[in-house]
């Protein structure tokens, strides 16, 4: 019987994460315009962030529990669909919603997260159930696709705005949603590799020996993921704010480099990586470097380079942690997956929120009036400075976490 061939498959997979970065990039780029055509609050424009990341988080905590329960290959072949789906009310919402546009722009933002926590589940253990003589290398590309992803819509959208005006945001979403309709017509054409969706059982010793591996590599990624996250939502308004720089090249300079030196890392990975344990310990080690740097540095330049090099340092903490657990752990199944997208998604939610908090609690503070009259600074530059400068706690607490995992995994395997 002729083994069945991938291919497509993996090409499937790779066009679903690139489309699935719409999900994350093109909202923010839309929120001004949102605010200024329809009065949508600051409040509740964050509520929709925050709906999409807990959202997203509960699909991740249900795969973690109910595996079984899950036609992973139905699942898969649908998912994009729902990306689409909930692009499209997103779009449409001044029409089917007129009364409320809020509405509309919240039920598309519960869908295309549904399926965004859906793709950050599945996606990953798809790519590591296809037989492959180099799966670090597919991991890497798979995770590379979705910067170069997230590159494309900055542009794109950014300078559609720019030339075609932010009142005709409407036909914009609207061909983002179209994309993913070419992932999933791939999948409905495409042989799906056998995947386990529970772990392989051991004796107990041997499990709480795996359970405490899991934990490491749940921790690596929920840092890593902070360390990430944090940057990407808050390197455009860092930039326009606090380095005052325009907004056009604060996205195309912040957003769309950042992503893309995240991309070119993951690529270069694939192609050349090994060794991922000190990748990750680098990686980790250099994040909190830049954010410390971001923090407490007067000079334009090196604070610009620092913003954009996290790009860099941080490219591999995600999909490295994954490739980390599959050397150590394997056998393990889609729920292993689940949980570390949760841990990853916890991680992309509280970060950016507290960056949040300490910019504003700085910036309201007597501290950051006295603190700015002295290097000639306003109190939001300071608040942002600080709010740099607190995340890289994250960073340096996952570099605690790999020392650790180095030592642990190490030990794993003379045992």
């Amino acid at each position: 019987m002729t083994a069945p061939n991938f291919k497509r498959t993996k090409l499937a997979c790779y066009t679903a994460y690139f489309t699935m970065s719409s999900v994350f990039s093109l909202p923010p780029l839309l929120f001004a315009s949102l605010q200024d055509m329809y009065g949508i609050s600051y409040t509740l424009l964050g509520t929709l962030v925050l709906t999409n990341f807990c959202t997203q988080l509960i699909v991740d905590l249900i795969f973690t529990a109910f595996p079984k329960y899950f036609n992973v290959k139905k699942v898969v072949r649908v998912m994009p669909l729902i990306t689409s789906a909930g692009l499209l009310i997103y779009a449409l919402s001044p029409v089917i919603f007129a009364d409320n546009v809020y509405i509309g722009l919240l039920i598309g933002t519960i869908l295309f997260s549904v399926s965004a926590g859906l793709s950050e589940v599945l996606l990953s253990p798809v790519i590591a159930a296809i037989p492959s003589d180099n799966p670090q290398k597919d991991m890497s590309l798979l995770h590379s696709l979705y910067a170069f992803g997230v590159f494309t819509v900055v542009v794109i959208s950014t300078l559609f705005l720019r030339f075609f005006g932010k009142e005709n945001w409407m036909y914009l979403t609207v061909f983002w949603a179209v994309l993913p309709v070419l992932a999933a017509v791939l999948f409905m054409l495409s042989p799906m590799p056998d995947m386990d969706v529970t772990a392989s059982s051991e004796g107990t010793k041997g499990t709480k020996r795996r359970t405490l591996a899991l934990a490491i590599c749940v921790g690596s990624i929920f840092f890593g993921s902070c360390a990430e996250n944090a940057m990407s939502n808050w390197v455009s308004t860092f930039m326009e704010n606090a380095l005052q720089i325009d907004k056009t090249l604060g996205d195309i300079l912040g957003m769309a480099m950042f992503a893309i030196l995240l991309g070119i890392a993951r690529i270069s990975y694939a192609k050349f990586g090994k060794n991922i344990m000190r990748v990750l310990l680098g990686g980790m080690f250099c994040s909190a470097v830049c954010y410390i740097t971001i923090g407490l540095t007067s000079n334009v330049v090196i604070a610009f380079l620092a913003c954009i090099l996290t790009g860099l340092f941080t490219s591999m903490l995600w999909p490295g942690t994954l490739i980390m657990m599959e050397e150590n752990l394997p056998g393990l199944g889609v729920a292993a997956y689940a949980l570390m997208a949760a841990s990853g998604d916890l991680g992309a939610s509280i970060a950016p929120q507290l960056l949040g908090i300490v910019v504003d609690k700085v910036a309201a503070s007597g501290f950051a009036l006295e603190l700015g009259a002295k290097l000639s600074m306003d109190a939001e530059q300071i608040g942002l400075k600080a709010g740099m400068l607190v995340t890289a706690v994250f960073p340096i607490l996952g570099t605690a976490v790999l020392i650790f995992a180095i030592k642990y995994f190490k030990k794993m395997k003379n045992q």
